[in-house]
């Protein structure tokens, strides 16, 4: 993966220079390539933060997940316990 993003951010500060080598002096931001570029850099770096913030969330939902289970294991086995002490007297 670092290898990938380290590619991705040579092509991307390859393509700035070669896109500022051949544009006008003052293009409208709308229609800059380079603001473009910047942009998705900023939402590139977005989605890497979305993406630890969602596994901390999985992982949070997994442990969640296994403390309900067991708390319900538990309350079923007590539940059960109560149930044959009942029947017993």
């Amino acid at each position: 993966f670092q290898k990938a993003e380290s590619d991705l951010d040579y092509i991307q500060h390859r393509l700035e220079f070669e896109i500022m080598k051949s544009l006008p002096d003052n293009p409208a931001e709308e229609e800059n390539p380079v603001t473009l570029l910047e942009e998705l850099s900023v939402m590139k770096s977005r989605y890497k933060t979305l993406c630890i913030q969602l596994e901390k969330v999985s992982i949070e939902q997994r442990e969640s997940m296994k403390s309900i289970r067991a708390a319900l294991e538990n309350t079923m086995k007590m539940a059960q316990a109560l149930q044959e002490h009942t029947d017993l007297e």
